[in-house]
């Protein structure tokens, strides 16, 4: 349905990351015969770092499978010749650091796990590629993400949905997206599976093909936040701050002590300081005590989470409660639950059955069917 609004005239931009899929979408919308260009952003200098991990005595390697790599440019620009279209790389790292690098650092820092991937998303890619592609005549783009959109004239509104593989469903990240977002952009590979596409992109005899998947974050070296947020404030002139405290049981009985708050995530189970008979896991991190609590698997449980900053998509902001299913990780089924609106831009959720590590800031995101009905960020999780 996302196509039916487009004509032969209408060109594309479609952003090339340099993976098999937004190459095959390149590949497909050429073969359409749809007059396409190619944008691909620059966001962060790999080795930007690598002097400050020197300095610090700090463990850096450059792996394969990190996306927006230097490799995965020049597979983008090799795709983008092997079309003959026009391919333009836009340096966005200055916005990139403001928008997204800045707010993970420092919500770590403040004893929340943030989502780089969906603050890109959110507030960077979407935005920087429409500006871009408008200003070289392409009033669309086209991406490689597992995901539908359409328009419903009923409720005159466009609908972001799940894909037809939902093993690859990327919906959880691009809950931020406007409704000008969303008119202006293209999935064509909602209704595809991975299999099938890159079949398509060998068809079209792209070299690759069966390149694998990004992994990892792209500015985070081997995956090792701690090390990045120590080489990041170091290259600022920043000193890390003292947020060392106590590691306590979920009754406030003293375990030990540990280095500080952005060393733990909620759900963590290895590195916590204290020993145990038996298993111990993050339950919540206190940034006012700097205190670290701790507990079983079944204390991890929770049964309700706030979440501020939303965005509603494929419907307005309800007046009452509604029942979803909300996913609070990328790979977490949507679990039912009732979502009422309790004060301007926040909402509380209450799921049927207890939930495993509600984290906050983590995103949540609000499914009615396959539809994403909106999402927030996780401000608070509740008692079990």
């Amino acid at each position: 349905m996302a196509q039916a609004f487009m004509s032969q005239q209408d060109t594309i931009a479609v952003a090339m990351s340099g993976g098999v899929d937004s190459s095959a979408v390149a590949a497909l919308l050429h073969a359409q015969g749809y007059p396409i260009v190619g944008l691909t952003l620059q966001l962060w200098n790999q080795r930007r770092l690598a002097a400050n991990y020197a300095t610090l005595g700090l463990p850096e390697t450059v792996p394969q499978g990190r996306c927006c790599s230097i490799d995965d440019v020049y597979d983008a620009r090799r795709v983008a010749e092997q079309l003959g279209i026009a391919y333009y790389l836009v340096n966005a790292q200055e916005r990139f650091e403001a928008e997204v690098v800045r707010p993970f650092v420092d919500e770590y820092l403040a004893g929340r796990t943030p989502i780089p991937c969906t603050l890109c998303n959110n507030h960077l890619k979407f935005d920087q590629l429409l500006l871009t592609a408008r200003q070289i005549g392409a009033e669309r783009i086209a991406t490689g993400h597992y995901a539908r959109n359409y328009y419903d004239p009923e409720r005159g509104r466009w609908i972001l949905a799940r894909p037809a593989d939902t093993s690859k469903d990327q919906t959880y990240f691009l809950f931020g997206l406007t409704q000008m977002q969303l008119s202006r952009t293209l999935f064509p590979l909602g209704e595809m599976r991975k299999p099938e596409v890159r079949t398509m992109a060998a068809d079209h005899g792209l070299a690759l093909a069966q390149k694998p998947d990004s992994q990892e974050i792209c500015f985070i070296p081997g995956g090792s936040y701690q090390s990045f947020l120590s080489a990041y404030l170091e290259e600022q002139g920043r000193d890390l701050p003292d947020t060392s405290g106590e590691v306590v049981n979920s009754s406030g009985q003293i375990l030990g002590s540990h280095p500080g708050i952005h060393t733990f995530t909620v759900g963590q189970r290895k590195g916590l300081g204290v020993s145990s008979r038996d298993p111990l896991y993050v339950l919540r991190i206190h940034p006012d005590s700097h205190r670290v609590e701790v507990g079983t698997d079944q204390e991890l449980l929770s049964n309700r989470l706030t979440a501020n900053r939303l965005n509603w998509v494929s419907i307005p902001e309800p007046a009452i409660p509604i029942r979803v299913g909300i996913k609070i990780r990328h790979r977490h089924e949507p679990a039912p639950a009732t979502l009422r609106v309790t004060a301007p831009d926040t909402i509380e959720a209450i799921f049927d059955e207890p939930q495993r590590a509600i984290t906050p800031g983590q995103s949540a995101v609000f499914y009615q069917g396959d539809e994403v009905a909106g999402g927030g960020w996780i401000l608070d999780q509740g008692p079990a």
